[in-house]
C-alpha cells in the first residue's frame, strides 16, 4: 500500500513537473514568435520611409521640370507676343501710308474731275453750235433728219433682219431634220426587241391520222360540241397530222388550240369531256391574260392600272397584225416614247403609259364597232386613266387633235416600232437581207472562220483563225469591216463590229 501510494505521488509530481515544462517552453515560442514579428514591422516601417523618402524627392524633380517647362512656355508666348505686336505696327504704319497715297490720288482725281467737266460743257456748246451750223446748212430740222435717218436703218435692218431669219430657218430645219433622224435612230437602238415576232398558231398537231376520226366523232357529234362550246369553227382536211382551228377572236381561238391539244393528249374525246376540257382552258387563259398584262406593266414600267386595264392589256397576247404580237408592240413602243420623250424632255409618264395602251383596243375591235383607238381611249377613260394618257390613245392615228407632245410622241412611237425592219411580215424578207449581207460582208475578209449577226442586225460578231491573224491584224481588221459596212449598206444607228481572236490548246486523257 505504501508503494502504491509513492507511485501515484510520483507520477503526480512528474505530471506537474510535465505541465509546467510544457508551459514555459510554450510561452517561450510565443515570445520567439513576437519577436520575429516586431522584427519584421520595423524593417517594413523602414522600407516604408525609405520608399516615402525616394517618392518626396521625385516629386520635387518633378515640380521642378513642370516649373521650368511653364517658364519655358511664358517666354515663348512673350516672345511671340513681341513679335505679333512687332508685325501690327508695322501693318499699321503701312495702312497709314495707303491711305495718304489714297487721299493724294482723290485730290489728283478731284482736279482730272473738274478739269473733265469744264471740258465736257465746251464740247457740248461746240455740239450745239454745229448741230446748229448742221440744220442751216441742211434745211432739215432735228426731227425731220432723224426720221430720215431711222427710215434708211430701218429698211436697211428689215432687209439684213429677212436674210437672217431665212439663214436661221434653214439651219434650224437641216439641224432639226438631222436631229430627228439621230433621235429616232438611238431610240430603236437603246429599245428594239426581236425584229420578228411570233405568229398566234391556230393548227392543233395529231399524232396520227387516225385522231381525226376520234376528234370528228361518230356522225360529227364531237366536232359539233367542241365547235359549239368554243365557238370556233375546226377544219380537218388532207393536212397530215394536223387539223387547223378558225376563228376572228383571237382568245377563242386560244381558248379552242389547248382545249384540242388537251383533249388529243388525254384521248378522251366526247361531248361532255369537251364542255370540261374548254371550260378550264378558259379559266386557263384568263389568268394566263391578267399574268401576261402585268408582265407587260411591269416590263414598260407603268405601275397602278386597273385590273380590268390589264386583262384587256393581256388579251393582246393573242392579237397579231400583220404577224406582229400586238402586247410586244405595245412595250417596245412604250419604251420608245419613253425615250425619245426623256430626249424631248416631255412628260415620260404620259408617254410610257400612252405608248403601252395605244392599241388596247385591238382587243375589243371584233365585238364592238368603231376605230380601236377610239374604242381604246373610251375603254381607258371609264377606268379612270388621265385625260392626257386618254388623249394619246385616242389620237395615235390623228382621228382625233393631238392635245400635247406627249401625243406625238407616243403616235411616232408607235410608227417606228410598227415599221422598223423586221417588226412586220412585209418588211421580214428585207431585214434577213440585211443579215446575210452583214455575214456575207464579214466573211469576204481572209482569215475569218464564221461570223454571227447579233441583237436584230445592230453587232457583228467576226471569229477569226488566230494562226494567220495577229492582236494588231485583228485590230485593222475590225476597221476594215466597219468600213466597208459603210460603204455597201444602208442602215439606222450603227452597227458595232467585235472581233474576236481565240487560241485554244486541246488534248485528251487516255
Amino acid at each position: 500500500m505504501p508503494q502504491e501510494l509513492l507511485l501515484m505521488s510520483a507520477a503526480i509530481v512528474a505530471l506537474v513537473a510535465g505541465a509546467a515544462i510544457g508551459y514555459y517552453y510554450k510561452r517561450y515560442q510565443i515570445q520567439k514568435e513576437l519577436g520575429q514579428v516586431e522584427e519584421q514591422a520595423q524593417n517594413i516601417l523602414k522600407a516604408a520611409r525609405s520608399s516615402a523618402q525616394d517618392t518626396e524627392l521625385q516629386a520635387k524633380d518633378e515640380a521642378l521640370k513642370i516649373r521650368d517647362r511653364a517658364e519655358a512656355d511664358a517666354a515663348r508666348w512673350r516672345t511671340e507676343l513681341a513679335r505679333e505686336e512687332e508685325r501690327l505696327l508695322k501693318r499699321r504704319e503701312a495702312l497709314d501710308q495707303r491711305l495718304e497715297k489714297l487721299e493724294q490720288r482723290e485730290g489728283t482725281l478731284n482736279k482730272r474731275q473738274s478739269t473733265l467737266d469744264r471740258r465736257t460743257s465746251e464740247l457740248e456748246k461746240a455740239y450745239a453750235d454745229q448741230h446748229a451750223e448742221l440744220q442751216r446748212i441742211a434745211g432739215m430740222t432735228q426731227d425731220e433728219a432723224k426720221r430720215t435717218l431711222v427710215a434708211g436703218v430701218e429698211q436697211e435692218a428689215r432687209g439684213d433682219m429677212a436674210r437672217a431669219i431665212r439663214q436661221v430657218e434653214d439651219e434650224a430645219r437641216a439641224e432639226g431634220d438631222r436631229r430627228a433622224r439621230e433621235l429616232i435612230a438611238m431610240a430603236i437602238q437603246r429599245v428594239a426587241s426581236e425584229h420578228v415576232a411570233d405568229i398566234s398558231v391556230s393548227r392543233v398537231p395529231l399524232p396520227s391520222d387516225d385522231m381525226k376520226g376520234r376528234i370528228i366523232g361518230r356522225a360529227g357529234r364531237n366536232i359539233r360540241a367542241f365547235e359549239q362550246v368554243a365557238g370556233v369553227d375546226v377544219v380537218v382536211d388532207d393536212t397530215p397530222d394536223a387539223v387547223t382551228i378558225s376563228c376572228f377572236d383571237p382568245v377563242r381561238r386560244e381558248v379552242a388550240r389547248r382545249s384540242l391539244a388537251k383533249l388529243v393528249q388525254d384521248g378522251r374525246i366526247h361531248p361532255a369531256h369537251i364542255e370540261k376540257v374548254v371550260a378550264d382552258t378558259r379559266k386557263e387563259v384568263d389568268r394566263a391574260m391578267v399574268e401576261e398584262g402585268e408582265a407587260a406593266s411591269l416590263e414598260a414600267n407603268v405601275p397602278g392600272l386597273n385590273p380590268e386595264i390589264i386583262k384587256m392589256l393581256g388579251r393582246l397576247k393573242f392579237r397579231t397584225s400583220y404577224g406582229q404580237e400586238q402586247l410586244s408592240h405595245a412595250v417596245e413602243t412604250s419604251k420608245l416614247a419613253a425615250v425619245i420623250s426623256a430626249e424631248m424632255g416631255a412628260n415620260i409618264e404620259v408617254c410610257k403609259a400612252g405608248g403601252l395602251l395605244h392599241d388596247l383596243g385591238k382587243a375589243m375591235d371584233h365585238e364592238m364597232e368603231g376605230p380601236h383607238a377610239a374604242l381604246g381611249a373610251e375603254f381607258a377613260r371609264r377606268r379612270g386613266v388621265s385625260p392626257a394618257v386618254v388623249n394619246c390613245i385616242a389620237s395615235h392615228h390623228q382621228e382625233v387633235p393631238q392635245e400635247s407632245v406627249e401625243a406625238i410622241i407616243v403616235e411616232v412611237a408607235d410608227a417606228i416600232s410598227g415599221a422598223r425592219p423586221g417588226a412586220r411580215r412585209e418588211s421580214v424578207e428585207d431585214f434577213f437581207k440585211r443579215v446575210r449581207m452583214l455575214e456575207e460582208i464579214a466573211n469576204s475578209f481572209e482569215g475569218v472562220e464564221e461570223s454571227y449577226a447579233l441583237q436584230a442586225g445592230r453587232e457583228i460578231r467576226v471569229i477569226i483563225r488566230p494562226e494567220k491573224i495577229d492582236d494588231l491584224a485583228a485590230a485593222r481588221l475590225s476597221r476594215d469591216v466597219a468600213k466597208k459596212i459603210e460603204e455597201n449598206m444602208q442602215y439606222p444607228g450603227q452597227i458595232k463590229v467585235t472581233v474576236i481572236r481565240e487560241t485554244r490548246a486541246i488534248e485528251f486523257a487516255k
